[in-house]
């Protein structure tokens, strides 16, 4: 499967130091974004918040390295002091707690569906849904396997899974709208233009 262009490609400066900062504004932006998306959040210990959505479009639109830059940087900042986890929260003690697994598993769920976009499987919506779906399994993969050393194994899947199920369904749902129809739309605004 040959690479495909991201969104964010199409839209990327030629020359060379335009490009730089227009990766930099993204990767800054894209962090900003995750930190406000963690503000909607419902739920304790590991709360339902928009984190997840923005992660994995982050790495949809901007593609592998610039997504899992985007939640470096947001890492980056909550540790720092700035308060962008969730319930406003931050520092180094957010990543030793409940949710810190689900934050590494952020960082590949930004690569995964970054590197799936690169090969155009943001374009169809089966695609999509695969895409996002690896995504999240990454997220659960590094948040539930953090989860056992907290609380008790039996617990684990009640607390750090099924609340979450039905709200990561609505999430990938729309991204199989929103990726897909963005695609067609661009096509059409580039056949208009020619």
């Amino acid at each position: 499967m040959q690479a495909k262009v991201t969104y964010a490609d199409v839209f990327r400066p030629c020359r060379s130091l335009e490009a730089v900062f227009y990766d930099i504004a993204l990767i800054v932006g894209g962090s900003l974004l995750i930190g406000l998306c963690a503000q909607i959040s419902i739920g304790w210990p590991v709360p339902v918040t928009g984190q997840t959505f923005a992660v994995l479009m982050l790495g949809a639109l901007f593609g592998a390295r610039r997504g899992s830059l985007c939640v470096l940087a947001y890492i980056a900042e909550g540790v720092a002091g700035f308060p962008v986890f969730s319930a406003g929260r931050a520092g180094l003690g957010v990543l030793a707690g409940p949710t810190g697994g689900y934050l590494a598993g952020f960082i590949v769920a930004a690569y995964v569906t970054g590197f799936l976009a690169e090969k155009g499987w943001d374009r169809h919506i089966w695609t999509t849904i695969m895409a996002m779906i690896l995504g999240n399994l990454a997220i659960y993969a590094f948040g539930l396997g953090w989860l056992c050393h907290i609380v008790e194994f039996k617990s684990v899947a009640a607390i750090g899974l099924y609340p979450f199920i039905v709200g990561d369904l609505l999430k990938i749902a729309l991204a199989a709208v929103l990726l897909p129809g963005g695609w067609k739309l661009l096509g059409r605004l580039n056949s208009h233009q020619k």
